[in-house]
């Protein structure tokens, strides 16, 4: 459920918020339930930016695999460095709010919020 409501950018704790202003910029609570986005733990940013990081890549690596599969045995080597560049400097802006949101549902699943963090 919590995953759901982050992958449709909506508060994970509520559903009923939207958790971002912008594509790049997460609100600083959320307008239903009060849920401040930023938990404040040190490090996790640095949690929030694995996500980013590991969803860029896998996406990458099955996109690499894919076209090397289809078009085997002569891949088109220059167009897969090209696309590959190009992939892995705009996959974490694509993915950025989405990846936000879903590691704020994982860390709301193991640390639930508490009444400080709702207002």
């Amino acid at each position: 459920m919590l995953t759901a409501r982050a992958l449709r950018l909506r508060c994970p704790n509520c559903g009923g918020g939207r958790a971002f202003q912008s594509w790049l910029r997460m609100r600083e609570r959320c307008p239903a339930c009060g849920l401040r986005f930023h938990r404040g733990e040190e490090g996790y940013a640095v949690g929030a930016y694995m996500f980013n990081m590991i969803a860029s890549e896998l996406v990458f690596a099955a996109g690499f695999i894919v076209v090397i599969a289809a078009t085997w045995p002569s891949p088109p080597w220059e167009g897969l460095t090209w696309a590959a560049a190009i992939s892995m400097v705009l996959a974490p802006i694509v993915f950025y709010p989405i990846t936000k949101c879903l590691f704020l549902a994982f860390d709301l699943v193991f640390r639930p919020a508490t009444a400080e963090e709702l207002r």
